[in-house]
């Protein structure tokens, strides 16, 4: 089975930024091949209307055969307010919060994020996971790209 990976916003991006397009060349180059399954959300759609039209064409562009879109629910919200209650993050990282929060219950198998400040950060994940496991979900596994690419069991 495929593995289905929630890309957050910042991902989509990485491919025309200096520091990541390599790495998120190769990320998208599996789900191209149908070796990941990309999975975004609803959120990413509205975000992705404020990026520059090249990453909005990447986006339009990738094979939908290899993506799934997910809604950000009632449920999200909720969840993504007890991560900011508990101040794992401030309330400008709301949007973040929800992406953490949709891909959380979509049991995705990876998050996958460019944002080290808010997402993949050791303190934050375990403050998110924290949370997750006392409102009865599990726990998500949040990775960057570079992890996802350069994985050593793959020949």
């Amino acid at each position: 089975m495929r593995p289905r990976l929630y890309f957050d916003t910042s991902v989509f991006g990485g491919v025309y930024d200096e520091d990541f397009e390599e790495i998120s060349t190769l990320l998208f180059g599996k789900v191209k091949l149908g070796q990941i399954i990309c999975v975004y959300s609803d959120l990413s759609e509205t975000e992705l209307q404020n990026a520059p039209k090249r990453v909005r064409d990447f986006f339009a562009d990738l094979p939908k055969e290899h993506m799934q879109l997910i809604e950000v629910t009632e449920e999200a919200y909720e969840l993504a307010q007890k991560y900011l209650d508990e101040k794992v993050v401030g309330p400008a990282s709301a949007d973040d919060c929800k992406h953490i929060a949709t891909a959380t219950l979509n049991k995705v198998d990876f998050l996958v994020s460019w944002n080290f400040k808010h997402i993949v950060n050791v303190f934050r994940i375990r403050g998110y996971n924290s949370i997750n496991l006392r409102c009865g979900y599990s726990q998500l596994d949040i990775r960057s790209p570079k992890e996802i690419v350069y994985n050593e069991d793959e020949k």
